[in-house]
């Protein structure tokens, strides 16, 4: 199984997933970013518009789906997946290739309100504060999210919640 931590930067995903993993039996966490630092890797550089966000290459959605299920045929249990992606096509064609090898997706948005996004990014001691990144990404989340993306998955509103909270409500949902 996967357990896919969606929502925008800044929303608790990268903190979340481990506290979700230890709370998941025979669980592992698989950051699908290192797919994208590898093929940014390449050198020369892949064509097209994916320089700027891996996302945009074909190959990593589809490399996504093959690292999982080669993981999960190695491993079997259940991988928990922090990654943000905000545009349909691309959740799409990813959760698409997955159900086409029988691998099932729990999908959950970690969400904020915009402001405590913003002071969450402001006060980032990982990344640093008000990452131009994080930031730009506010926009596009807010519009995946009345558009798509929160009638696609489970939301969990972490505004109020500490991430150990978010993921005892996200293990507990798994677990039902």
């Amino acid at each position: 199984m996967i357990v896919w931590l969606n929502g925008t930067h800044g929303a608790g995903k990268s903190t979340t997933s481990p506290l979700v993993q230890q709370l998941l039996p025979d669980s592992r966490v698989f950051d699908a970013e290192k797919v994208g630092e590898t093929l940014m890797d390449i050198r020369p550089g892949l064509p097209g518009p994916g320089a700027d966000n891996f996302q945009h290459w074909p190959p990593w959605r589809q490399l996504v789906v093959e690292t999982a299920r080669r993981v999960l045929e190695f491993t079997g249990g259940t991988l928990v997946v922090p990654m943000t992606v905000l545009i349909e096509q691309y959740w799409r064609e990813i959760s698409t290739g997955l159900a086409q090898h029988a691998i099932p997706i729990r999908h959950f948005v970690l969400h904020a309100d915009d402001a405590t996004l913003r002071a969450r990014i402001a006060s980032d001691t990982v990344i640093g504060p008000n990452s131009p990144f994080r930031l730009q990404h506010l926009e596009p989340y807010t519009e995946a999210s009345r558009t798509w993306l929160h009638t696609e998955a489970e939301v969990i509103d972490t505004t109020q919640l500490t991430p150990i909270e978010a993921a005892l409500r996200i293990a507990e949902a798994v677990k039902s």
